[in-house]
């Protein structure tokens, strides 16, 4: 398994280690709940640096981004993000990823650490227009400073006003430190990205030095367990869990960055003919007053029928109830509708809702 340059830091603090994505991360330091409120309430780090970074350079590098992303790409210009996805030719989910357009005729393609090697190699695979892949993965390292008190910790590190829009991205120098800088996150807190290269002692002097700047604010280091429930309160899709090769993302609620109007791109026959035949089911967000655990893969049920599944569930830090993502019949999609967890042969009911689940 591999390591991150974080993995001695996160020993010291006395980490629960665990193989995720072929690496050992950090999976909670003292409780899930009180890393959660950390990043609600105040700061917390992430270290995500097994998420997968792949360069895109040539003349018709947008071409290629156009063609293999359902999301319009020629929208961005240098400095913007956008959340995409990609499909395979029957409209199934390759993965969902942020695209970074670095230059005109460059691009970073920040992919899931569970897909690298498969969307590494679906990209060559589809690399009709000559431009060049560089999979820089396991040179870079990412931390997340997520908060309400993130950009205070961080313009403590640099003499640059931090002054960047939501889904936009800078080149900086934090703490000595030149990297690539945006304000995204899967916290759906004010939070920032730092991608950048070096050994683990640049790594570590990094940290140390994010969280001398974040004491004042009880700034604390966040595992991926917390890193879920955070997400999962804001309805943020999870490869493997909510999206994968057997979901389309009209279905996944992602038709919002599904651009059916662009150009010809993989998937779009396909993703067009499902428009028009009607979507038969829908991944919907759900909560119940009683006090259970929705876990993925229990059955959705109405009348002791199922009707779907559970994708992803957890008991909301911040609410205090059970939420959750399933998919569901499509009849049974619109807010309000009343369904029920299927739970030990027991029906518990529940509620469709209106995402996200924690209102920021």
């Amino acid at each position: 398994m591999k390591r991150t340059a974080f993995y001695n830091i996160h020993k010291k603090l006395g980490a629960k280690i665990v193989e995720f994505a072929r690496y050992e991360m950090p999976i909670q330091y003292s409780s899930i709940i009180a890393e959660h409120k950390s990043v609600r309430n105040s700061v917390g780090v992430f270290d995500v640096s097994h998420m997968g970074e792949v360069f895109v350079k040539g003349e018709k590098a947008l071409d290629f981004v156009q063609h293999i992303t359902v999301n319009d790409a020629s929208k961005l210009f240098p400095g913007r993000v956008q959340y995409s996805a990609m499909c395979y030719e029957d409209g199934g989910i390759v993965d969902d990823l942020l695209v970074y357009r670095i230059a005109q005729d460059e691009f970073l393609l920040v992919i899931n650490a569970s897909n690298i090697e498969k969307d590494f190699a679906w990209m060559q695979k589809n690399n009709k227009f000559g431009v060049e892949l560089f999979n820089r993965s396991d040179e870079y390292s990412l931390l997340a400073v997520q908060g309400p008190n993130s950009l205070k910790t961080l313009q403590k590190l640099t003499d640059t006003k931090i002054s960047l829009e939501y889904y936009h991205f800078t080149k900086i120098n934090i703490a000595g430190i030149d990297m690539i800088f945006s304000r995204t996150g899967y916290t759906g807190e004010l939070g920032y990205e730092l991608y950048f290269t070096g050994d683990d002692k640049t790594a570590e002097d990094l940290w140390n030095k994010i969280f001398e700047a974040g004491r004042e604010f009880d700034i604390q280091p966040v595992g991926l367990a917390a890193r879920d429930s955070l997400r999962l309160e804001m309805g943020f899709c999870l490869y493997g869990n909510d999206i994968d090769q057997t979901t389309n993302p009209l279905e996944a609620g992602l038709g919002w960055i599904t651009k059916l109007s662009k150009p010809d791109f993989i998937a779009k026959d396909a993703l067009l003919k499902a428009k028009e035949k009607g979507l038969e089911r829908k991944l919907v967000a759900i909560t119940s007053e009683e006090k259970i655990f929705p876990r993925h893969g229990y059955d959705i049920s109405v009348n002791n029928t199922k009707i779907g599944n559970v994708t992803s569930g957890t008991v909301s830090p911040m609410l205090d109830q059970p939420i959750a993502l399933g998919y569901v019949e499509t009849k049974y999609s619109e807010i309000g509708s009343e369904i029920n967890f299927m739970i030990r042969g027991k029906e518990v009911p529940a509620n469709v809702v209106k995402l996200p689940f924690v209102k920021r």
